[in-house]
Order: C-alpha cells, then sequence, then structure tokens
C-alpha cells in the first residue's frame, strides 16, 4: 500500500501555519519585555540604577525605592530552599533510578507529579498552618511567619523539579558505563558514586537551576508565610521577597507614579534573573547530551 501524502500545497499551508505559531511565541515574549522595560525604566530619570539596587528604604510616601531588602530576601529564601530540596530530591531519584523496586517506582512517580500538579495557594495555606506554628513553636519566636518557613514550602514545591530531571538525567546514563565499572570488580555503591553520579551530573545540575527559577519566581505561597516586612532578610525573622512586593502593592500604585515604575524595575530584575537561569539551564543540559555523545 503506498503511503499517503499531503499534496504540496497543503504542505506549504501546514509549514507556513506551524512557523507562524513558533513565531508567535517569540514575539509574545519581546512585547512582555518591551512593556516591562517602557513602564520600569523612567525610574532611572530620577533614582540611578546603583542607588535603585543598592538601597535599603522602600517609602511609598517619600518616594524613596530600593530594592536590596527584597533582592536579599529572594536570594535567602532559594538558597534555603535549596539546602533542604537538592539532597533530599536528588537522593530521592538516585533511589528510583538505580534501587528501588517496580512496584515502587509505579506507586512513587504518581506521587510526585501530583505533588507538581498541586495549586501553589494550597501549599501556602498547609504552610500557614502547620510550618508556621512549627517554626513559633520550635524557635520560640513571637511569629512563625519567617523566610525560614517560606523556604521549607519552596522546598517541598520544588522537589518534583529535581526529582524528576534528576531521575531522568540518571536514567540516561550508558548502560555499557555501569557493566564496565561491574566488569572491574566495583559495588553498587562504587558505580553510584563513582560513575552514575558525575555522569549525570550536568543533567542533575540543569535541574537544579530550573527548580531555583521556580522558587525565585513563586508567589502565593511565599506571600502567605514569610510576614512580609520590608528588612534586610534573617532566617528566623520575617522578610520579603521580589514577588511579595510585586503582588502587594501593584494594586494601590497609580499607573505612571514613581511607584508604579518602581514596582516595574522589580519585574525586570526578576525576569533578568529567571532569564539567565533558563540559559545556564539549557547551556549545560545540551554539553551533557553532547558528552555522553
Amino acid at each position: 500500500m503506498e503511503k499517503f501524502t499531503f499534496p504540496s500545497n497543503i504542505e506549504d499551508i501546514v509549514r507556513a501555519v506551524l512557523f507562524i505559531f513558533a513565531l508567535s511565541a517569540g514575539f509574545i515574549l519581546f512585547l512582555i519585555v518591551v512593556f516591562m522595560f517602557k513602564e520600569g525604566l523612567p525610574l532611572f530619570s530620577r533614582i540611578g540604577i546603583i542607588e535603585f539596587v543598592t538601597g535599603t528604604e522602600w517609602n511609598t510616601i517619600d518616594d524613596v525605592y530600593g530594592a536590596l531588602p527584597f533582592i536579599a530576601g529572594t536570594i535567602l529564601i532559594t538558597i534555603g530552599a535549596l539546602i533542604i530540596a537538592v539532597p533530599l530530591g536528588v537522593s530521592c531519584a538516585l533511589f528510583l533510578a538505580e534501587i528501588a523496586p517496580g512496584w515502587a517506582k509505579k506507586i512513587t512517580r504518581p506521587a510526585i507529579e501530583l505533588l507538581a500538579g498541586i495549586p501553589s495557594v494550597v501549599y501556602g495555606l498547609f504552610a500557614l498552618v502547620v510550618i508556621v506554628n512549627f517554626i513559633q513553636i520550635t524557635f520560640d519566636k513571637p511569629t512563625g511567619e519567617t523566610i525560614l518557613s517560606g523556604s521549607i514550602i519552596l522546598a517541598i514545591m520544588i522537589l518534583p523539579i529535581i526529582i524528576s530531571i534528576s531521575q531522568d538525567s540518571i536514567e540516561s546514563v550508558p548502560r555499557a558505563f555501569k557493566e564496565g565499572s561491574y566488569a572491574l570488580g566495583s559495588t553498587d555503591w562504587q558505580t553510584i558514586k563513582n560513575i552514575i553520579l558525575p555522569t549525570a551530573m550536568p543533567g542533575i545540575l540543569a535541574g537544579i537551576i530550573l527548580a531555583m527559577g521556580r522558587a525565585i519566581g513563586e508567589t502565593m505561597a511565599v506571600v502567605l508565610v514569610i510576614g512580609n516586612v520590608v528588612r534586610l532578610p534573617s532566617f528566623l525573622e520575617p522578610g520579603i521577597v521580589l514577588t511579595s512586593v510585586i503582588l502587594l502593592e501593584m494594586g494601590e500604585a497609580v499607573i505612571g507614579s514613581l511607584h508604579y515604575n518602581a514596582l516595574f524595575c522589580l519585574a525586570i530584575i526578576l525576569f533578568i534573573i529567571v532569564f539567565i537561569l533558563s540559559i545556564l539551564s539549557n547551556y549545560i543540559l545540551s554539553r551533557s547530551k553532547i558528552q555522553i555523545r
């Protein structure tokens, strides 16, 4: 039976439609970037870039805007989340890829995917009731709404990303590498430590970087549990992050005001950070594929 083929004119139409769809994604991103910079850059006619990034005071009444507390809070809460999530995520991925029996994989993988699908506001409510109270009682603090609370819930939220990408990277290690290690008399642990993990490490790092981008961009769960106090952050004190201040203050900012421009500048900082992390992750993944080949 001859294989059915579209007439050449139909193929050209389909190709053109797909090309337009592909361009539309890039065009939408371009419009978002232009809009952010158009609304944010007027701030720097009044406040210098260095002054804005390093300033510690945020006063909408006197039009004094410094982004350092938000940037520092974002960095600290992300570091805390990674400290918790990376060991757990990579260990879980290693167990699922190399050690777990088939029945355990069938149960665990859907559970991880379900964890990724839970709305962030549900995570936030859970953290507000459970984690915040736990931090308050454990450390005898006036309030449990701290940077540490945000780090813990963010760690739970980014676990599925780290586990999924790390597991795929570990499973993509060529079987010949493992068999060669066993042929030389290596134990299971020696093979994992000396062969599997080093080979899969670029993919694991890419997953960690993607998870970092998710943590930096998270809003709802974080805003419910960190206290949202404008101050230089500490793990056991309330703080605030870039996404929180944009969410909380955009509704009351007058369009075209300096306050409005400052919030868009915070969005630009957030966009640049996540964009760099995304490019870095894709580069690491592409390099790892080249090395394995």
